[in-house]
């Protein structure tokens, strides 16, 4: 499940992503085979720690299993 991480909030990214221009056309993040293809992949400080990336908008997002 992907999720928008801000400050001290997670949003769904269908709130954020749907006035995307790199969004699908169903208003998500476009995730295929295990990546981001709107985004970069953010640097761990832990293995604990989710796959984040930075979506090109600037927001964080996160991969959480």
């Amino acid at each position: 499940m992907l999720v928008i991480l801000i400050e001290d909030q997670i949003l769904d990214p269908h709130k954020v992503c749907q006035s995307c221009l790199l969004a699908d056309k169903s208003g998500q993040p476009r995730w295929r085979q295990g990546q981001l293809r709107c985004g970069q992949a953010i640097r761990k400080f832990s293995e604990q720690q989710p796959d984040q990336y930075e979506c090109m908008m600037g927001f964080r997002i996160a991969h959480i299993e």
